[in-house]
């Protein structure tokens, strides 16, 4: 008989964005870290959560880099390739920038995995990244005990353009531009039971390009911008109301969902970093009373390859929705505002 088709999900502990650290964790490790020193130039370093690092060269152009690779989340080495690419070229457009080229980070169990399958996770993020206009120009590979894959991304972009997640004002409208739901259509992917035209659903929202970002960036009335990931609508929320010192509110009825999200999440279907997601910010967060666990899961629901949260002066809120929603983010929706007070995120 023929050896059975090799299942990536069951080879890593973990998948997508939900193979981050637990964010508390993640802050006590870069607090002990050094600053990236008074250098002129460092536009954006680690003293923020930003997507990626900003230097500014002689003539206002500035170059963005950043990284990002997981584990799989789904079986097809194909699409598991084109949703890590999807993924990390998300963290330049976020910052308001338009990638350049791309670098590939491998690691695979040799003996493990069909070399074919290997080829076939490196064709598909090459696909993504034509798609995205740029090369993958070169890489590093290991021999790792669970297959991992992603890419170092290059972009550039004008000084003025550039976004931070820390530059929310009060009063800003926040607007999400893509459905949230992900890491529980991977639980439901892991145990083979996501519901008919759930996988296409999910394979549209992973491998669609944020690249109406830079367009964003634009726009004045644009102040901010941070893609949402791994610590789901409410971690990188708080990242926006840390950065900002400001409390953003969320209307939880505004919030756009995959089509089997709520009926997934009633079901049982949660990874664990929607527990250390919760576990690791929910002092910070104010919900209504009576809120059920599974509403609160499809909040620290992790994200791969998600959606742009933008905050932007409030009346300009509508045109701005409009250009997300022209440029192909049917679900994109004003969500919330961000207000004066303490950093944090309250939930109605």
């Amino acid at each position: 008989m023929p050896d059975a088709p090799v299942r990536l999900s069951t080879l890593a502990h973990g998948g997508g964005c939900g193979c981050k650290l637990d964010p508390a964790v993640l802050r006590r490790l870069l607090a002990e870290q050094p600053a990236a020193g008074p250098f002129e130039r460092l536009l954006v370093g680690n003293e923020t959560a930003d997507d990626a690092a900003v230097w500014a060269l002689d003539d206002g152009t500035c170059v963005i880099a950043t990284t990002d690779f997981f584990m799989p989340m789904v079986d097809d080495p194909h699409d598991f390739g084109r949703i890590a690419a999807t993924n990390a070229i998300s963290d330049v457009y976020a910052m308001g920038g338009r990638p350049i080229l791309a670098l590939a980070i491998l690691g695979m169990p040799v003996g493990k995995i069909p070399p074919e399958m290997v080829a076939a996770i490196l064709k598909g993020g090459a696909s993504l990244c034509a798609e995205a206009g740029i090369p993958v120009a070169g890489g590093h590979s290991i021999d790792a005990p669970e297959p991992i894959y992603g890419l170092a991304v290059i972009g550039t972009c004008r000084r003025e353009e550039v976004r931070r997640n820390a530059d929310a004002r009060p009063g800003d409208a926040l607007i999400l531009t893509k459905p949230l739901g992900v890491g529980i259509y991977s639980a439901a992917i892991r145990r083979e039971s996501l519901p008919e035209g759930g996988y296409a659903d999910f394979i549209a929202t992973t491998t669609r390009l944020n690249r109406v970002g830079p367009e964003l960036a634009q726009d004045p009335a644009v102040h901010a911008m941070t893609d949402v990931t791994g610590f789901g609508i409410l971690g990188h929320g708080l990242e926006i109301a840390r950065g900002a010192g400001l409390t953003l509110a969320i209307e939880a009825d505004a919030l756009p969902f995959l089509p089997a999200a709520e009926a997934l999440a009633k079901d049982g279907y949660v990874t664990g970093a929607s527990h250390r997601n919760w576990a690791a910010f929910g002092e910070a967060v104010d919900l209504a009373e009576g809120v059920p666990d599974w509403r609160r899961h499809l909040l620290t629901d992790p994200q791969t390859s998600g959606g742009l949260l933008v905050a932007c002066a409030p009346e300009a809120a509508e045109a701005v929705l409009a250009r997300i929603r022209a440029a192909g983010f049917a679900q994109a929706a004003l969500i919330g505002r961000a207000e004066a007070g303490p950093p944090r995120v309250r939930v109605a």
